[in-house]
């Protein structure tokens, strides 16, 4: 019995990995929606970095409210790290902020740290 169960298990994620790419793409967000990414924003100007946000869990693109449309600007919440150093220290809160699609000034990665 256990062989069997196991065999399914194996088809059935053999057949949700082996489906289209965007099918893939899906589930893997999915996933990170529900455990969390550790998300950095740092945002520059010129060469410059002036602004880091931590723990991020996501960046959500801003829709429309009367329709689908998307609007040209990212959102999300995350610690202001005021002093760059990659943690959050006493006086460091959580924010909301939003950008803008047409802005280059921003890297947005995972924090290998931690």
């Amino acid at each position: 019995m256990k062989k069997l169960h196991f065999l399914f298990i194996l088809i059935f994620l053999l057949i949700i990995f082996s489906g289209c790419e965007e099918k893939q793409n899906k589930i893997n967000r999915y996933i990170q929606n529900w455990t969390g990414v550790n998300g950095v924003l740092e945002v520059y100007a010129g060469e410059k970095l002036v602004k880091r946000f931590i723990k991020i869990d996501k960046l959500s693109t801003a829709v429309a409210t009367e329709n689908t449309f998307q609007r040209p600007y990212r959102y999300g919440y995350g610690i202001l790290d005021e002093n760059l150093n990659f943690k959050k220290d006493e006086n460091e809160k959580k924010v909301y902020f939003e950008f803008s699609d047409y802005s280059t000034n921003y890297i947005f990665f995972e924090n290998p740290n931690n």
